[in-house]
């Protein structure tokens, strides 16, 4: 799609210094522009490259003022890092606004399908179905016997959702995605050999979440496990059966979630963490990177690190004994030997 620099300027209540007809068509970083692209300049730190940028044009606040000469053309606005977040989520909305089923995809014929969703190539809709308006689902989609999917929601190539899940509104989940797959639910048996426990419940996924690719949110033993409105998970994350995860947390890649344990809202977790299950997770709890939390977290606002998480403050106190233990080992052996020297 191609757009002049007026239309771009129009949008963003901004103005153009330069030819407010060129025409860009992609969006790239100001270091690497080249022509017939736009790009912004918000941090100071980046200030170098609009000298050197071979892009059409690039967004800058209204107090930018070069101090050399420049080749590129500008659009001056209030904020531009807003501004080129709301070309990009256009450009988005550009690019899922598709319409219509694939012949190539199957279609069960007690689904019901809003007329203004997209199924694309090779997706598979079962029996019972419930897809709402604007959704759109990506080529090799799997959707399940009853699975329900609210309006606006985006799933990517690949994501397979299993029988009985929902998904709310305004959700997107990314490339190989798993959700509804069965729970790590086995009972040992007195000849060592492990009888598996049907897993009988579902998925729910509330409004206004984001899962990233290949990770995998497994169906509760009984009952729902649930992510809440604003949830936001990375690439590569384990969600266990049971567990619910409270509204707008966010967990980084490799993170993982263990049976049964409840984490509050507004939690964030750095990647590589985990945490055991059946336990209890406060609101407002910050989890450092490649940390463990092995027990409940009860007090709020707690930034917990260290691969057996503890309080943030205890631990960096600690950490000033950990770095020196060496030295501290030397020093008794040394006091040893002069005990006995003296005994």
């Amino acid at each position: 799609m191609e757009v002049t620099l007026a239309q771009i300027a129009a949008m963003l209540n901004g103005s153009v210094e330069g030819d407010a007809n060129a025409k860009v068509n992609h969006f790239t970083k100001i270091e690497e522009g080249k022509s017939g692209s736009l790009s912004f300049l918000a941090n100071p730190a980046y200030t170098q490259y609009i000298y050197e940028t071979e892009a059409t044009a690039v967004i800058v606040s209204n107090q930018f003022a070069p101090e050399k000469e420049i080749k590129t053309n500008l659009i001056k606005v209030a904020d531009p890092y807003s501004s080129f977040a709301k070309l990009l989520e256009f450009y988005q909305q550009i690019r899922n606004s598709k319409r219509g089923v694939s012949s190539l995809a199957f279609v069960s014929p007690t689904a019901k399908v809003s007329p203004d969703a997209y199924v694309g190539e090779f997706v598979f809709v079962g029996d019972n179905v419930e897809v709402a308006d604007n959704v759109i689902l990506h080529p090799q989609v799997y959707l399940g016997d009853n699975v329900k999917i609210g309006e606006g929601s985006v799933l990517n190539p690949g994501v397979k959702v299993y029988h009985d899940c929902v998904i709310g509104k305004n959700c997107i989940i990314h490339a190989g995605t798993v959700v509804g797959s069965d729970g790590f639910g086995f009972a040992p048996q007195a000849d060592g050999t492990y009888k598996k426990i049907p897993q009988i419940g579902n998925v729910m996924i509330e409004d206004n979440v984001e899962v990233g690719a290949n990770s995998t949110i497994d169906r509760a033993t009984m009952g729902s496990t649930i992510l809440k409105s604003g949830v936001k998970l990375d690439n590569l994350v384990q969600i266990a059966h049971n567990v619910v995860v409270g509204e707008n947390t966010v967990m980084a890649a490799l993170s993982g979630i263990a049976g049964s344990t409840k984490v509050g809202r507004n939690c964030v977790f750095a990647g590589m963490t985990a945490v055991a299950g059946h336990k209890q997770i406060a609101d407002r709890t910050t989890v450092g990177a490649n940390s463990f939390v092995s027990g409940n977290v009860t007090n709020e606002n707690q930034t917990l690190v260290g691969f057996y998480a503890f309080d943030a403050n205890e631990f960096k106190k600690d950490w000033v004994h950990f770095r020196n233990l060496n030295k501290l080992v030397a020093r008794i052996d040394e006091l040893e030997r002069k005990l006995k020297e003296q005994e």
